[in-house]
């Protein structure tokens, strides 16, 4: 222990310094900019090299590495993005929107014949007709799709989610804007139960075909009955798309219907789309919405806590 005190020692596979260990580990969780390296993110072979150039030990393996860091699932070459509320009205903004999926309004339970809705727009899904076929999958092969392909062009599919019945409510547009996405609130008010609701909740984030004091007037005095909204447009924070349970439709959507993008043209992306609503439909549930005012009041405690909020309004 002595000589390990006095001089670089190699390190051991069958023996590993409790010390060198820990400082390995440390050296993983520095940013790249507090080592003065030019990377963005560490790799294993980037560690070695400052583990060595620190004089911590005088040779070490990649796969050591590799190994005291999987002990403590340390992975410095990920990274997750974030972002912090910057919506003065946060809170009330998202608070009211779970009541909603809690089948709540303003301190009062809904009714049988008040619905609760999502509703947003996939932007851009582009046809991408490779230039060979795919090939299936096979013994030792997984499916093999062609890199290289031509453009065939690209659509904007909307939809609706009902967040209570599980229903799907779709479209695909050659572009967006406020007449594609009256559209599509017309196809979902002029279908029952909607059509004769007494009132129809629509839960919708801050994009440019729904934003705004300006979309609540358009779209919820389209739809009145003697005098009554039965239209009501609820928008989430600013840069709370994750409150949109539409979203989490969306992500199935990239995952069983456009990846990997082969198609012919866009009229089989379409019809692709449009076809798989009624498959999703046939086993769908409405999602286990977890997320409640509970655990609101807990993050913006802790964003508090950290005094990252914007000024209130």
């Amino acid at each position: 222990m002595r000589a390990w005190k006095s001089a670089p020692a190699a390190a051991d596979p069958r023996f590993s310094p409790p010390g060198v260990v820990v400082e390995v580990k440390a050296i993983a969780c520095e940013l790249p900019a507090t080592l003065e390296v030019p990377l963005s993110r560490l790799f294993v072979p980037d560690i070695r090299a400052e583990v060595i150039r620190r004089g911590i030990v005088a040779r070490i393996s990649d796969s050591t590495i590799w190994r005291w860091l999987c002990e403590d699932a340390i992975r410095p070459w990920t990274f997750r993005s974030w972002i912090f509320p910057r919506d003065p009205d946060f809170e009330p903004k998202a608070a009211r929107v779970l009541d909603l999926y809690a089948r709540e309004f303003e301190g009062t339970p809904l009714q049988d014949d008040e619905y609760v809705v999502s509703a947003d727009e996939k932007t851009s899904i582009q046809a991408r007709c490779r230039c060979h076929p795919s090939l299936p999958a096979a013994a030792s092969r997984a499916m093999r799709v062609e890199h290289e392909y031509r453009r065939g062009g690209a659509l904007q599919y909307l939809a609706t989610w009902d967040c209570g019945r599980a229903k799907i409510f779709g479209r695909c547009e050659p572009k967006t804007g406020n007449v594609p996405f009256d559209r599509l609130v017309a196809q979902v008010m002029c279908t029952e139960p909607y059509a004769s609701a007494r009132r129809v909740f629509w839960v919708v984030d801050n994009g440019s075909s729904h934003r705004g004091q300006a979309s609540i007037d358009r779209l919820e005095g389209r739809y009145t009955r003697r005098g009554h909204r039965r239209l009501r447009l609820v928008h989430t924070p600013i840069h709370s798309s994750w409150l949109n349970q539409v979203e989490i439709y969306f992500s199935i959507i990239d995952r069983k219907v456009l990846t990997p993008s082969d198609f012919l043209d866009l009229g089989e992306v379409e019809a692709r789309l449009l076809a798989f609503e009624r498959r999703y439909e046939a086993a769908a549930k409405p999602f286990e919405w977890k997320f409640t005012r509970t655990d609101l009041r807990n993050l913006m405690k802790r964003l508090e806590e950290k005094q990252v909020l914007p000024p209130a309004a």
